[in-house]
């Protein structure tokens, strides 16, 4: 089953490189985002891994966990974890899930129910579709699904660009635009009538069609 947004992010227990946690205990009351990996060492993948431990401090910013998975076990990934560091400059400084049995990317919607065996004897091509990223929301609810192909490296910027989105829309009743970034103007929600948009937006707004309420980001 495909994980939807809004449907409330499974539970699960699970071995990492930074200990034992479960799931829903660990996002507690923050923002998390969930990548996965179809095997490590594996060259796209380490590049990610790399790029997503020199982001830390902007996740960190926006009250945000990371947390990453691979069907490999932990051993491996404290393994490629130097590798990483010495390729990329940068080690983890994030958990790793081991999703030794598939029951998570099962779970998730990443690998079919059917999928079975030895991990180890997995390839990459045979995990291919454990590609994705999950933004979860403090609320345990999926607010964003990326799937990506393994050959084309994930833009980290786009993610912590819509966790700024979230973040904002799930304060205030507006959306964001196309290409939005933090501080350009934003659009009232279609669910505010002009009457209530009037109330929090006195001097108005910009609207070249009646649809489109235009005004400044609002002020955290």
């Amino acid at each position: 089953m495909t994980l939807a947004i809004g449907d409330i992010a499974p539970d699960f227990k699970a071995k990492t490189t930074e200990g034992d946690i479960s799931f829903h205990d660990w996002v507690g009351d923050k923002w998390a985002v969930l990548f996965s990996h179809p095997k490590d060492f594996t060259p796209v993948c380490t590049t990610e891994l790399g790029a997503v431990a020199k982001l830390k401090s902007e996740f960190d910013k926006r009250n945000t966990k990371v947390i990453g998975l691979s069907v490999d076990p932990v051993d491996n990934h404290e393994k490629w974890a130097k590798d990483i560091e010495e390729t990329q400059g940068t080690y983890p400084n994030f958990p790793m899930i081991g999703d030794t049995d598939l029951s998570i990317s099962k779970a998730w919607g990443m690998l079919p129910a059917a999928a079975s065996g030895d991990s180890s004897k997995r390839t990459a091509a045979d995990n291919q579709t454990v590609r994705n990223v999950f933004v979860v929301g403090p609320d345990k609810k999926v607010k964003l699904v990326l799937v990506y192909p393994m050959t084309t490296g994930r833009n980290f910027d786009e993610v912590i660009r819509v966790i700024d989105s979230l973040q904002l829309t799930a304060k205030f009743k507006v959306a964001t635009p196309a290409d939005w970034k933090q501080g350009q103007d934003v659009i009232i929600a279609g669910s505010v009538s002009d009457d209530d948009a009037k109330k929090t937006y006195p001097d108005g707004w910009k609207s070249p069609k009646p649809y489109i309420r235009i005004v400044p980001q609002p002020k955290s």
